[in-house]
């Protein structure tokens, strides 16, 4: 089949990795890959179907790439969480889209492509605990830079969260399969390996009965990646083993993404999920203390049904006393097919969005505190490469992950490659980025 294939993909890091998988396998089914879409017999839009702006814009790419059919395209396929959320409306209500394949027939995609470009309407639904875990990928990423999904689904039962009903049960991937990856991602030149899974915290509970991603990151360190960054860690399964191989090994960088979406105890139980504004203090007191120089990065939910002006301040005082350095901070959004859609006491858009705006002014005067404080300091930078604009290099530090954090910008006398490690001394904060100069090059 030397069908030319264009894909999108929208939403998550997990979501790209199997944009990732679906091109190898229809790279070796012969098909040609092209950027533009205009270039493409057959579109492929991966989508999210997380929230309701997520929703919008999967709708709004599937439409604006439809536009293609009137020039070279002969068929449309949408993939991803929106297809498996919402197969019967998307049948109903986008006639454009000809081929519809949920999140456990992603190995499906060749044979979805030939369905398309013969313009049949298909829909493929394996069931989703079944999906194939493993395979080639063609990477998306910059070439120094790889996402490595260690597990799929979730297993949480989070009261306002939709992903164990897109995704299935949490799976953990076989160990040996992914120590192979990795090595071959190691080979191939990446220097910053991001681990990935809805908590990877879990990592072979399902498997093999006990957590081994202590063990797996042992061995991750042992390979030739720079940097190994961890996305996410739940913050009650958070073990001493864990903080211990954190703390010694150099190459993981000392920056944890833990999802902690409030601390109010009633909230949280509402949520479905455990601990409380006093563990939580102490969880990030002994992170700080055992992991010198970490960096946290959280998520967050305002606005969740019943939430009162009290339960409030105390995450607003809690992110006041712990100083949290990143943020993203989230409107409740009452996504259908979740119980907290259904609790009373749903609160009003505009409470939502004032709640939202103060946590994030409190959290921008966190950012400039951090940035500040790194004025005057030498730090190794990942470079991205140069913008003609700025006339400067950009990159990223160890507290900066990819797209959700700021950057560094910063002069040098030498070419710059991206992908290449450099240390530059910061002499100002701008925002939430950090501008300085290049030294020892």
């Amino acid at each position: 089949m030397n069908t030319k294939v264009g894909l999108i993909s929208l939403g998550c890091a997990k979501n790209l990795v199997d944009s990732e998988h679906m091109l190898a396998r229809l790279r070796q089914a012969g098909c040609e890959i092209v950027d533009d879409m205009n270039e493409a017999e057959v579109g492929i839009i991966n989508t999210c179907g997380f929230i309701e702006s997520a929703k919008a814009e999967a709708i709004e790419t599937i439409l604006e790439t439809a536009q293609c059919k009137q020039g070279k395209m002969q068929g449309l396929v949408v993939t991803g969480c929106l297809a498996q959320r919402y197969r019967e409306e998307i049948e109903r209500d986008l006639p454009e889209v000809d081929v519809i394949c949920g999140t456990g027939s992603y190995e499906d995609i060749v044979e979805a492509v030939e369905a398309a470009s013969r313009r049949e309407k298909r829909a493929y639904f394996g069931p989703m605990d079944g999906a194939d875990l493993e395979g080639d990928r063609e990477r998306l990423t910059p070439g120094y830079t790889a996402y490595f999904k260690i597990a799929e689904g979730c297993s949480n039962t989070c009261a306002y969260c939709i992903i164990p009903k897109l995704r299935g049960k949490y799976r953990s991937r076989d160990y040996d399969a992914l120590l192979e990856e990795a090595r071959a991602l190691s080979d191939a030149g990446v220097k910053e390996l991001i681990v990935i899974a809805q908590d990877i915290t879990k990592y072979g509970i399902d498997l093999y009965g006990k957590r081994r991603l202590p063990e797996l990151l042992r061995e991750l360190c042992k390979m030739d990646f720079t940097w190994i960054r961890l996305h996410y860690l739940y913050p009650d399964q958070i073990t001493e083993e864990l903080i211990d191989v954190i703390a010694e090994e150099d190459k993981i960088v000392k920056y944890l993404d833990i999802p902690l979406q409030h601390v109010s105890k009633r909230i949280l139980r509402a949520m479905r999920r455990p601990g409380d504004r006093d563990s939580l203090t102490a969880l990030i007191a002994k992170l700080r203390e055992r992991i010198p120089g970490v960096v946290l990065r959280t998520s967050l939910i305002v606005g969740l049904p019943g939430e009162t002006e009290e339960e409030f301040t105390e995450l607003c005082e809690f992110l006041q006393d712990v100083r949290i350095e990143r943020a993203g901070v989230f409107e409740f959004s009452p996504e259908e097919g979740t119980p907290a859609a259904e609790m009373p006491d749903q609160i009003d858009d505009e409470t939502k969005e004032n709640r939202r705006l103060i946590v994030e002014e409190l959290q921008s005067g966190v950012i400039d505190e951090y940035n500040l404080s790194r004025v005057h300091e030498e730090m190794d930078v990942l470079c991205e490469g140069y913008d003609d604009d700025a006339q400067l290099y950009y990159g990223r530090t160890y507290a900066d992950s990819v797209e959700v954090d700021g950057k560094v910008w910063f002069a040098s006398e030498t070419p710059c490659g991206a992908g290449e490690f450099v240390r530059v001394r910061i002499d100002d904060s701008l925002g939430a980025d950090l501008s300085g100069v290049r030294v020892g090059g």
